[in-house]
């Protein structure tokens, strides 16, 4: 793990994004709420926000920093596509954009885990369904 010791608290901000692509028909089913397991979004932002909390659990050499605020929002993008998008706060030694980076991607993850079964073809695959363009979009640092 990184030696931080020395640096200073720091207000910093971090954003991330990425894109499940889905059947049109499951995408209308996510926003008529007539998935069976529950409503995604809802499901997808607690999933997001603990994937945040616990992302030195998950990467053993991020440090535990304090998280002050997590926002999730969603997106359609055509007709078979939504964006996710996370952003992370704090006041800490070290950036959130590993923590922004978890949130979406276990968010997507969540979405996916949700709705797989409308997705699967009569083989049990995924051939329309995938998850792209995971990335930092922003990062903001104030001394």
């Amino acid at each position: 793990m990184v030696n931080i010791s020395s640096k200073r608290d720091v207000y910093r901000e971090a954003v991330a994004e990425g894109v499940i692509r889905l059947r049109r028909e499951t995408v209308d089913r996510i926003k008529k709420g007539l998935v069976e397991k529950g409503d995604v979004f809802t499901v997808s932002r607690i999933a997001a926000i603990q994937a945040v909390k616990k992302t030195p659990d998950l990467l053993p050499l991020c440090h535990n920093i304090p998280v002050t605020h997590v926002g999730v929002d969603y997106e359609f993008l055509g007709g078979d596509r939504i964006r996710v998008v996370v952003r992370v706060k704090s006041t800490a030694k070290t950036g959130v954009e590993m923590e922004a980076l978890a949130g979406v991607t276990v968010a997507l993850l969540n979405i996916w885990d949700m709705v797989k079964k409308y997705e699967k073809d009569e083989r049990g695959q995924y051939p329309d369904t995938w998850i792209e363009s995971i990335r930092v979009v922003s990062k903001v640092k104030k001394e």
